[in-house]
């Protein structure tokens, strides 16, 4: 069992920066790919980018490629996201996960945080 906990998320102005963390717990986090989903208000869950154990894989979707960027410390047991040049329509709430393998076009993972919510205000 692996729990994930999420930080880092806030208010902010468009153009600007917010780096979300995501906290595991247990040991084998370094032995599971990592990936970002989001959520806004109505919306259906959309995945952002996932990572693969060594932090040697990426994959990113469309909308946040080139903005956003993910990376992982497994020494420390947790996962990020960087997020540069935010606009409003990525006002979400941002959830990590972990899977056993790294499948870039799949989006059944095992375990879920709770989220963090992020607002870019216009």
């Amino acid at each position: 069992q692996v729990q994930l906990v999420e930080s880092g998320g806030g208010l902010v102005q468009a153009g600007g920066s917010l780096r979300l963390s995501c906290a595991a717990s247990g040991r084998t986090f370094s032995t599971y790919a990592m990936g970002w989903f989001r959520q806004a208000p109505g919306k259906d869950r959309e995945f952002v980018a996932t990572i693969n154990w060594s932090g040697g894989g990426t994959y990113y979707a469309d909308s946040v490629k080139g903005r956003f960027t993910i990376s992982r410390d497994n020494a420390k047991n947790t996962g990020y996201l960087e997020m540069n040049s935010l606009k409003p329509e990525d006002t979400a709430v941002y959830y990590c996960a972990v899977r056993r393998n790294y499948v870039p076009l799949s989006r059944n993972y095992d375990y879920w945080g709770q989220g963090t919510q992020v607002t870019v205000s216009s």
